[in-house]
């Protein structure tokens, strides 16, 4: 199959796969072993798992960022290492923003938001809604924050590039940031940004956009959406539709589609 100037090989994909362990963003030796294992897999296409444009923007502190020299230059030279080692195999990145599920544990310390007197940090998200009951309420973005996260996703982008991947994949899904926006559940703004399905749609389709300005236009760039929230009064089927249908409008290229719901 043939993604606009990227030929895969064939039709199976890795998804990408939070590994939660960097080290300050950057990629380690598990990373080398991990990306290495999945090159030889013989799929057409892999995937590295969910990339921090931001430092506030990871899930965890043991996840992977692109978003200065350091965690470039990281994850740049450990995928030159990792692809010596196997046959050439495009690989795409998933861009992400954790939104008010940053600042969590890892899984296996139990997942929970991590305050600031502990080590973490104040997450961001459309409205100042806790992701958890008992848990601490984000700080709401406003219009300077929205223009650092769409701009920070644009940086990320370019180094994307400079590291010489061949793909990405924008993360709209899960709860996260840009799932956020679009649900009714965290999205309480009564600005341009939320309420109505055409103001909350707003910002997850101003990063796409600014991202397929940046990113080369022989190089792919697909999303993840969630189909869902599984709940009542929260994001639906239809409404995923409609997205696709203005994502694929704009220059998306495939959507990936899950069940994972913005509620805990």
């Amino acid at each position: 199959i043939a993604l606009r100037g990227l030929a895969l090989s064939n039709r199976i994909v890795v998804s990408p796969m939070c590994q939660y362990s960097a080290d300050n963003g950057c990629a380690t030796d598990w990373h080398l072993i991990h990306w290495g294992q999945m090159l030889l897999a013989g799929a057409g296409m892999f995937t590295i798992e969910a990339t921090a444009v931001t430092a506030e923007g990871r899930i965890t502190p043991g996840c992977l960022g692109l978003f200065d020299d350091a965690t470039e230059n990281a994850l740049s030279s450990t995928l030159v290492r990792a692809r010596r080692q196997a046959p050439p195999v495009p690989v795409a990145i998933q861009l992400a923003h954790a939104g008010r599920k940053g600042s969590s544990a890892r899984p296996w310390d139990g997942g929970m938001l991590v305050p600031p007197a502990r080590g973490g940090w104040t997450p961001v998200a459309p409205s100042a809604v806790p992701h958890a009951e008992g848990e601490s309420a984000p700080s709401a973005l406003d219009a300077a924050g929205l223009a650092a996260v769409r701009e920070a996703f644009v940086a990320s982008a370019r180094r994307a590039e400079r590291c010489g991947l061949d793909a990405i994949e924008l993360h709209m899904a899960h709860g996260y940031l840009l799932h956020e926006f679009l649900s009714p559940l965290a999205n309480r703004r009564d600005d341009a940004y939320g309420g109505s399905f055409e103001n909350r749609v707003r910002f997850p389709l101003e990063v796409f956009d600014a991202v397929r300005a940046t990113w080369p236009a022989d190089r792919p760039l697909g999303v993840r959406v969630s189909a869902t929230d599984w709940v009542d009064g929260g994001w639906t089927p239809e409404d995923a539709v409609e997205l696709a249908r203005r994502l694929k409008a704009r220059g998306c290229d495939w959507l990936d589609v899950s069940s994972g719901g913005v509620s805990p």
